[in-house]
């Protein structure tokens, strides 16, 4: 199948946020496209949150060395933030806000991608831990399933 020119899909994600012992579940089920430009996957859909009246783009990339990179809002935003995961590494990178930018880092003790192209489906799985300025911040756990 080409996805050189983007194929629509429907994406569900779950997101599981611990923080100060108190666990936080959100769910966003929305359209979305897939994208391959050479051997990285691209998923891109819109998080929208409409009690929260929130609207963020998001682009998930698939690299092909095993590792994902998820960026959350416009790279031209006030808030714009872009993390890195890849097995068992501590990876740093940078949050955007209205206050300046923000070190963050990630370590990712799992993470599994699974794709199959008849049908075409996939499921991306992370657990990663959040830390700010050398703090646990929190722990993480994403599961987003998509098919076309």
């Amino acid at each position: 199948m080409d996805l050189s020119h983007g194929v629509a899909i429907t994406i569900h994600l779950e997101t599981f946020v611990e923080q100060d012992g108190a666990t936080e579940k959100h769910v966003f089920d929305e359209p979305g496209t897939l994208v391959q430009l050479g051997d990285t996957l691209y998923i891109r859909y819109r998080e929208i949150d409409e009690a929260a009246q929130t609207d963020y783009p998001v682009t998930l990339k698939l690299r092909g060395d095993g590792s994902v990179q998820l960026a959350r809002g416009a790279s031209d935003a006030d808030t714009h933030l872009r993390l890195h995961f890849a097995n068992a590494r501590r990876i740093l990178t940078r949050y955007r806000t209205p206050y300046g930018d923000i070190p963050v880092e990630t370590v990712t003790p799992r993470l599994d991608v699974r794709l199959t192209e008849a049908p075409l489906t996939g499921e991306i799985y992370i657990e990663y831990q959040l830390f700010g300025n050398g703090e646990h911040l929190g722990n993480y756990r994403m599961r987003l399933q998509f098919s076309a």
